[in-house]
């Protein structure tokens, strides 16, 4: 795992600057929950029933940054990148961790999804859309929705930290 720096979203930037930085601090707050976690409580799902673990829901994210960014903006026919990556009703799956996969390569196919979004964004406008649904989605609110799943996530795998080893407030 790269160096994590998280910065926190301007205060006062245009829309763009702004969505991207709500986005940006919730992909490195991802990466802080799970660092310092050794391999195997990574892949521990500490809450029973529930089958999250802090690698599924890196997994999970690396799939929705494909669906939204690749799929669906860019328009592109991607296989999932984990076995299940995508459900029969078009959910993202990538939960379930494969005892073969280990997180830093987890983490690694995150990464370069998250470049890609990137990549598939630059050029576009907010207000540009794509087919999704039988309608139109706008970049913005793709945006809007990422930062969603994001926070949602966040606060997961913040309960998962917790229950692993105690650490709160990250």
């Amino acid at each position: 795992m790269t160096t994590i720096e998280r910065t926190m979203p301007p205060l006062d930037a245009p829309e763009r600057e702004t969505l991207e930085g709500w986005l940006d601090y919730y992909r490195s707050t991802l990466l802080l929950i799970c660092d310092g976690v050794g391999a195997e409580a990574l892949r521990q799902r500490p809450v029973e029933p529930s089958e999250l673990s802090l690698q599924g829901l890196v997994q999970h994210l690396t799939e929705v940054e494909r669906n939204w960014f690749g799929r669906i903006l860019a328009g592109q026919d991607l296989p999932p990148v984990y076995p299940g990556g995508r459900t029969p009703e078009g959910h993202d799956g990538g939960f379930q961790v494969d005892p073969a996969t280990c997180c830093a390569t987890a983490v690694d196919r995150w990464e370069a999804e998250v470049a890609a979004a990137r990549t598939r964004c630059a050029d576009r406008e907010l207000s540009d859309t794509a087919s999704f649904m039988g309608a139109r989605v706008s970049l913005r609110w793709i945006f809007s929705h990422m930062i969603a799943e994001y926070a949602r996530h966040c606060g997961h795998a913040d309960i998962l930290r917790e229950r692993i080893d105690g650490t709160t407030g990250i």
